[in-house]
């Protein structure tokens, strides 16, 4: 099994930048596709950005394509969400999950806790 655990969130007003990062813990032997995923009070769980195990091939949901970049570096089994321009709309629990390069939530395996983002406008 892995377990990711994010970290990086908080409070950033619109306009502003936050990098959140998630660590995989347990079997880091194989390196899984990893993605992000974000839900709102009262919303569906939200597709993100998600990198290939290469670390080459990303995907990203369309709210948030040319303000986010998702990297990873297998060395330290971290992956990492660069957020810019950020919005108020942006402000949900950001979930970090692994097992997939898909938009859809069922396809991850593990997911981890999740972390708060806040935008204030």
């Amino acid at each position: 099994q892995v377990h990711p655990v994010e970290s990086g969130g908080g409070l950033v007003q619109a306009g502003g930048s936050l990098r959140l990062s998630c660590t995989a813990s347990g079997r880091t032997d194989i390196n899984y596709a990893m993605g992000w995923f974000r839900q709102a009070p009262e919303k569906d769980r939200e597709f993100v950005a998600a990198i290939h195990a290469n670390g080459v091939n990303t995907n990203y949901g369309n709210s948030v394509r040319g303000r986010f970049t998702i990297s990873r570096d297998n060395a330290k089994n971290t992956v990492h969400l660069q957020m810019n321009s950020l919005k108020p709309e942006d402000t949900a629990v950001y979930y970090c999950a692994a097992g997939s390069y898909r938009p859809w939530a069922d396809d991850y395996d593990y997911w981890g806790q999740g972390t708060q983002v806040t935008v204030s406008s």
